[in-house]
Formats: structure tokens, C-alpha cells, sequence
């Protein structure tokens, strides 16, 4: 008899346009459409300023991407949990396309080997059964739930969605607490016409900003571990477009909101010029 073992069973590379991935882009763009209807309802289009409504319509929309999809990543992460053994399962099932990690740190090295592990003593749990992680947490433990399946499917672009890495988590919890208001402020205060829209879209952006710098520069100092660019959809549409529109819009934002304060203080010092020649 042959001692050769047998192949292993082939595995298969999840398709680009399954149904879970075209659900999550359908809810993208139903957002959207929503945010577009709320400022429809509650703007005049003859006394706002397009530039004001397409803020409007970016924040009302930046608003509802916060609370209800970086919202439930954030409550996977804290209370959805399963045994590594049926994430294994689930994961060999779809191809093994969730990432990897070191077991360790929870920092993945996109080792392909089906989770993401959580990090030492996450949520006070520890490591069990001589050093392997029992239990791990995100949306790879979400099961059928569909915003964990819509995150999965993030999680072929970047594996660190698939569970818990820890800056991650740490931006998501601040973003959902902080920055998910402070765009229904914003979308307030155009409403209202008030002049504090502007202060408050620019601390919006520059926090923004700064939370896609810090999730992505560690993926660029270390050469991209957790990154896949293999195909056109995970690096143009997933990775470089849905992140750069929290880019190139909030810099527009900035742009918008300078513009009409410097035009506040241009105004005032042509008023002061006035009076003093009286």
C-alpha cells in the first residue's frame, strides 16, 4: 500500500459578487439613498447652498454608516464570541478567506489560516487550554447575523475586520460614540442655518482624518500584512474607494467650513474699515 497522503481538499476563493457582497454594497447605497431623502424633507433648496446640501446629505450619511454598520462591528466585537473550533469550521466552509493572527497579540499576519485571533486578556478573558485561544471574539463569531456577514466580507480586503484588533476597535468605539453625533450636530446646525455648522464639520473632519491615518499607516509600516490587493474589488472599491471618500470629503469639508469663516471675518473687517472712515 502507498504511504502517500491524500490531497488535501481543494479550497475555494470566495466569489466577488456573491449574494453577501452585493447585499452589503445595496446597503451602502440604500444609506445613501436615505440620507438623500432626509435632506429633501428638511432643507429649501432656495435658501440652502448646494455646497451646504451635499454636506448635508455626507454627514446625514456619514451619521448612519457610524451608528448602524461601524455600530455593529463594534457590538460583535464586544459581545459576539465563539469557539476558535466552529470559526475554523465556518471559515474552511468559505474558503478560508478571514485572515489570520499570531495568537498572541491579535495583531493578524494574514497567515490565511481562517480567524483572527482575540488579543492577550481581551475583555479580562485570558488565555485558555495552555495557550490557545478558546474563545474569539468580531464579527467572524457573528454567525448568520447579516451586518457580520456584510463585515466578513470587508474582511477579505482587511483581515483585521474579521475580529479584534485592538486600535481598530479602539477608533470604531470612538467613532460610533463621538463622531456618529457630532455628524447629526453638523446636519443640525445646516438645518438651523447656524454658524456653529462650520466649527463643528471641521473638528468632524480632522478627527476623520486622523482615525483613517491610524488605521492604515500600521498596515504600511508593516508592508500591508493584513491587506489584500490581489483583485480589483478588494483594492480599488473596497479599500481605496470606501476609505477615501472619508478622505477627500471631509477635506472638502474643511475647505467649506475655512471659506465661510474667513468670509465672517473678511465681512467684519470691512464693516470696521467703514466705521473708522465715519
Amino acid at each position: 500500500m502507498s504511504s502517500t497522503a491524500p490531497p488535501p481538499p481543494p479550497t475555494t476563493t470566495p466569489s466577488l459578487f456573491d449574494t453577501t457582497t452585493l447585499t452589503s454594497l445595496a446597503s451602502t447605497v440604500a444609506i445613501l439613498l436615505a440620507a438623500l431623502a432626509l435632506s429633501r424633507r428638511v432643507l429649501d433648496p432656495r435658501a440652502t447652498p448646494a455646497r451646504l446640501r451635499a454636506l448635508f446629505v455626507w454627514h446625514a450619511f456619514d451619521a448612519l454608516i457610524h451608528f448602524l454598520l461601524e455600530g455593529s462591528f463594534v457590538y460583535h466585537c464586544l459581545f459576539s464570541a465563539a469557539p476558535v473550533g466552529s470559526i475554523l469550521a465556518a471559515s474552511a466552509a468559505a474558503g478560508g478567506a478571514a485572515g489570520g493572527g499570531d495568537g498572541v497579540t491579535g495583531t493578524g499576519m494574514g497567515t490565511g489560516t481562517g480567524y483572527w485571533p482575540d488579543p492577550v486578556n481581551y475583555l479580562g478573558g485570558g488565555l485558555k487550554g495552555g495557550g490557545a485561544v478558546a474563545v474569539a471574539h468580531g464579527p467572524q463569531a457573528g454567525g448568520e447575523n447579516p451586518l457580520a456577514k456584510l463585515w466578513m466580507v470587508y474582511a477579505r480586503a482587511d483581515f483585521r475586520w474579521a475580529g479584534v484588533d485592538l486600535t481598530v476597535l479602539s477608533l470604531e468605539i470612538l467613532t460610533v460614540l463621538f463622531a456618529g453625533p457630532m455628524a447629526c450636530l453638523v446636519c443640525y446646525d445646516i438645518a438651523r442655518k447656524s454658524p456653529r455648522a462650520n466649527l463643528v464639520m471641521i473638528i468632524l473632519a480632522t478627527a476623520e482624518l486622523y482615525g483613517g491615518y491610524m488605521t492604515f499607516m500600521p498596515e504600511w509600516l508593516t508592508a500591508s500584512a493584513n491587506l489584500d490587493t490581489s483583485n480589483f474589488m478588494y483594492k480599488w472599491v473596497f479599500l481605496v474607494f470606501f476609505n477615501g471618500l472619508w478622505v477627500v470629503i471631509p477635506l472638502y469639508a474643511i475647505y467649506v467650513a475655512a471659506d465661510d469663516i474667513f468670509d465672517a471675518f473678511r465681512v467684519r473687517a470691512t464693516a470696521l474699515g467703514e466705521k473708522k472712515a465715519k
